[in-house]
């Protein structure tokens, strides 16, 4: 039997590479003559860079330390693909996760622009850019500034993050980088536009630290960074992504595109899912957003479209399961072994390794 696990990650507990090699360890505890393809998934947010790396052979992390969100040095890096792009996680050089305190202000997306010219000048060919898990709402701007963009008016020094854009128009985009021969992709699966009760300010702000009283200070600084671009549409879809950060690579001239999807294409997920017997997925928290384009449900398609079953493995389910053939909760699970149901957020490798057994079972079943 061929089963391909490509399940998210359960942020905030495991990655996805460790619940799929949780799932593959049950599983193979009932069934070790199984043919496993690890395939761990993501969607453009933190651990996007992680999973393909862990899924594409032949990718190589390149090292990089660059401007973190409150200014101090991050080490991370980039990941070189085989075919000569680059993929740059916003999370792991910009991130909410990078913060000892939220920046509402000041928090900034100057190591992100960093990262991607560290690959262009690499040679990169082109980019994918997962931007998730932004610490700040500063549209881009210090990515922007980072890939040379010159701002007209002359910035104070030390204001940083969104204050920046206070003192922006104009700008010349004429000092920007050149996109790449492959272009710049933009991975998200956030749908909101830049301004608006929808947007960037309203929306994510208050997870960056922005009060309400602040949130018409955020929402006329992207305002007016908006106006700086009369030829990009703030009202496109994932403009409002990481802070607006999806309006300033729209300006860039980068493309959208649904992360999940997109990800998938570039692990190869398709071609892995063609002759499987069953593929396995899954999440921390499937819930009613998950049909709207995230891994689980792209996962899904790709596999129905092909008359496979699939299998969801969640920390919890908090909506129908109806489409897949098998589903675990390890919430459930935790309950059912320890009785205590937070053991799963405490230790979900741990049940991942029991649901993929049951799965397992459920075959001979």
């Amino acid at each position: 039997m061929r089963v391909v696990i490509a399940p998210d990650s359960f942020k905030g507990t495991a990655s996805a590479a460790e619940i799929a090699d949780a799932v593959a360890v049950g599983w193979r505890s009932e069934r070790p003559d199984d043919d496993l393809v690890l395939l761990p998934m993501a969607d453009g947010g933190e651990g996007t860079l992680d999973a393909v790396a862990a899924a594409v052979p032949g990718s190589e992390r390149v090292a990089v330390t660059v401007t973190g969100p409150d200014d101090r040095p991050v080490e991370t890096a980039w990941l070189r693909l085989p075919d000569g792009r680059a993929l740059v996680e916003l999370a792991a050089t910009s991130g909410l996760t990078l913060l000892d305190d939220l920046r509402p202000d000041t928090a900034h997306t100057t190591g992100f622009g960093q990262a991607i010219a560290a690959a262009l000048d690499a040679g990169a060919t082109g980019l994918l850019l997962g931007i998730g898990g932004s610490a700040s709402t500063d549209g881009g701007v210090g990515a922007l500034q980072a890939l040379g963009l010159a701002l007209g008016t002359a910035v104070p020094a030390g204001v940083t993050g969104g204050a920046v854009l206070d003192h922006v128009p104009p700008v010349d985009t004429g000092t920007l980088r050149s996109l790449p021969p492959l272009g710049a992709v933009v991975l998200t699966d956030v749908t909101s536009p830049l301004l608006g009760p929808d947007g960037a300010a309203t929306v994510f702000g208050p997870q960056k630290g922005v009060t309400p009283d602040r949130l018409a200070v955020h929402e006329a600084r992207l305002s007016r960074w908006a106006a700086c671009f009369p030829d990009v549409d703030p009202t496109t879809p994932g403009a409002g992504a990481a802070g607006g950060t999806g309006f300033g690579l729209l300006a860039w001239g980068a493309v959208l595109a649904r992360g999940a999807a997109t990800v998938a294409d570039a692990i190869g997920l398709s071609d892995a899912v063609t002759g499987a017997d069953l593929v396995v997925t899954g999440e921390g928290c499937f819930d009613a957003q998950s049909a709207a384009g995230k891994a689980p449900t792209v996962v899904r398609a790709l596999a129905e479209a092909r008359g496979i079953p699939t299998a969801l493995v969640a920390g919890v389910v908090e909506t129908s399961v109806d489409g897949f053939a098998l589903a675990a909760s390890l919430t459930v699970i935790a309950t059912q072994t320890t009785g205590e149901p937070d053991d799963a957020l405490r230790d979900p490798v741990r049940f991942a390794r029991i649901a993929g057994a049951r799965f397992a079972r459920a075959q001979d079943a």
